[in-house]
């Protein structure tokens, strides 16, 4: 068996047997990780809480022949209680967990997307930040990190750029915007597309730091749209916060 040391965020866990629980994480050296957390369902264990969801952890594993490594250790970088306590933080941190797990690779690295959870579970964490727009963001973030960012400054269509033609729709499986005669999809309004442009343009900080803007809504549709093209499923997390709201 080989001891491997790394640091990861807990996708999510599922029981196994009486007493164990199967860890996925999405670690910094060795992409997706599905561990064996052996006893930490029963009242005694000390550490299985380390263990859940939304945690941030330094990891021992031992790595064998099969698919499953075994925890040897778990320590919390970050348990972000702030996001724990605040059932609009937890629905957005789910819905960022279950697009990193969909992306994550078992056995292949990706230092890019873990810094990208990393960091959007920190900004979630911070109370001074609202919340609302930082899984759209984050799905935008993480479409430009897979090389697949959608088309926001011309028609993805017929290529004409903005300025000469009005760009007034988006669709994702187009790949981005749509001017009038192009377009399909749902409509899009000039703000929600200079909130996209702003994350995507290198001014994450203000979006994120600025009050909630009228096109919140909008953006998070447009943002949800977009990652779920690109992984090729609903995501059940927003669906179903959805529908509990309504």
């Amino acid at each position: 068996m080989t001891l491997l040391r790394d640091s990861g965020v807990v996708l999510r866990t599922y029981r196994l047997g009486e007493a164990d629980r199967i860890v996925v994480l999405v670690t910094e050296a060795h992409g997706k990780v599905r561990a064996v957390a052996k006893g930490v369902r029963r009242t005694t264990s000390k550490w299985g809480g380390r263990l859940e969801p939304l945690s941030h952890v330094a990891l021992l594993l031992w790595q064998g022949r099969g698919d499953l490594a075994v925890v040897n250790q778990a320590e919390v970088v970050d348990h972000f209680p702030s996001v724990r306590h605040d059932l609009e933080r937890i629905a957005c941190g789910l819905s960022m967990l279950e697009v990193v797990d969909q992306l994550a690779l078992e056995g292949h690295p990706d230092p890019g997307l873990y810094r990208l959870i990393v960091g959007a579970l920190r900004t979630l964490a911070d109370v001074r930040t609202d919340p609302v727009m930082v899984a759209p963001a984050f799905f935008l973030k993480v479409l430009a990190h897979e090389g697949t960012e959608p088309v926001l400054y011309a028609c993805a269509a017929c290529g004409r750029p903005d300025g000469e033609v009005d760009l007034v729709a988006f669709d994702a499986t187009e790949g981005g915007t749509l001017c009038r005669g192009c377009r399909r999809g749902r409509a899009v309004s000039r703000d929600a597309l200079d909130v996209v442009r702003a994350v995507l343009g290198g001014s994450l900080g203000r979006v994120l730091s600025a009050p909630r803007p009228p096109c919140a809504d909008e953006v998070a549709r447009l943002a949800t749209e977009a990652v779920e093209a690109h992984i090729d499923r609903r995501l059940r997390s927003v669906h179903a916060t959805a529908e509990l709201t309504w």
